[in-house]
């Protein structure tokens, strides 16, 4: 019962890979792109840097900001709540299968990332190691 309970709050990517996003992180992503008037998209990614090495990066973009080598995915709850996550080649090398939530705890709250490639992790959780 409880996979059941697990597979259903996990939105996955077209091809059933890429970037997990949990339901409250799309909820979370979807109020916060109600207050940007250009930008449509969620950019994820990594960069040199962080504690561990590396670090996940996060940005709005507008649909101008796409590049044809991008990978892209559609994420939804409801026609209300939709949104395209997208994230370079070379990013996506390192968080294949990634699973982003969102807490709302006033200690350790907000997006979350769990990464099965990272050999490493800092204890703020936003840099990595591989």
């Amino acid at each position: 019962m409880e996979n059941v309970e697990v597979a259903e709050k996990i939105q996955n990517s077209d091809d059933g890979k890429g970037i997990l996003i949990t339901n409250d992180a799309i909820e979370q992503i979807s109020n916060l792109l109600k207050n940007q008037t250009e930008k449509k998209a969620l950019r994820v990614g990594v960069r040199s840097g962080g504690c561990s090495g590396m670090s996940y990066t996060m940005d709005f973009i507008g649909g101008d900001d796409i590049n044809s080598d991008d990978k892209v995915y559609d994420y939804s709850l409801n026609s209300e709540q939709s949104f395209k996550v997208v994230c370079d080649p070379k990013s996506l090398l390192y968080i294949y299968g990634m699973q982003l939530d969102f807490s709302k705890e006033l200690i350790g709250g907000g997006f979350n990332f769990v990464n099965p490639n990272a050999s490493q992790t800092c204890g703020c959780g936003s840099s990595f190691a591989v």
